[in-house]
């Protein structure tokens, strides 16, 4: 009665893993739901609903997530499926792709950016546009520090 766990959980998607303050992981990790990185970590993430990146956190690694919030260190290419948020303080050497970018104030980023939904729309067939030159794919939007103190 009380004090007994079921016998037939299943996972949550909506967990939590914590890699915290202090802890030093190597390797490859997949997770479901969120992952928060505190203290340290080298390898590649892939998978997790979310990956945060806490203020004491430093990942040197190849990321693919589907949203990531930063506020620590990141070394290393990251691709989010939907949104990435750098927040102030935090520090991203590597390349970033993903569709929505948001850069708070004080942060220092360097390497590229290509946002957009990786498909780019083409003429129908036939019409004049489409029977013109035009390059497969568009230019990435490249932006580098220097570039986030300009308005």
């Amino acid at each position: 009665m009380f004090g007994k766990e079921p016998e037939n959980q299943s996972v949550n998607t909506g967990q939590t893993s914590i890699i915290a303050q202090g802890c030093k992981f190597d390797g490859k990790v997949e997770v479901r739901g969120v992952l928060r990185v505190e203290g340290e970590f080298k390898g590649s993430i892939g998978t997790p609903e979310s990956l945060v990146i806490g203020k004491t956190g430093v990942v040197h690694a190849t990321v693919t997530v589907k949203n990531a919030i930063i506020g620590g260190q990141l070394f290393g290419n990251i691709t989010a499926e939907n949104k990435i948020e750098l927040q102030s303080g935090s520090h991203v050497e590597g390349d970033i792709k993903t569709k929505r970018l948001v850069i708070d104030e004080g942060v220092f980023f360097e390497g590229n950016c290509s946002m957009g939904s990786g498909t780019r729309k083409s003429p129908a067939p036939g019409s004049a546009s489409a029977s013109a030159s035009a390059p497969a794919s568009a230019p990435a939007h490249s932006m580098d520090s220097k570039d986030l103190g300009k308005k």
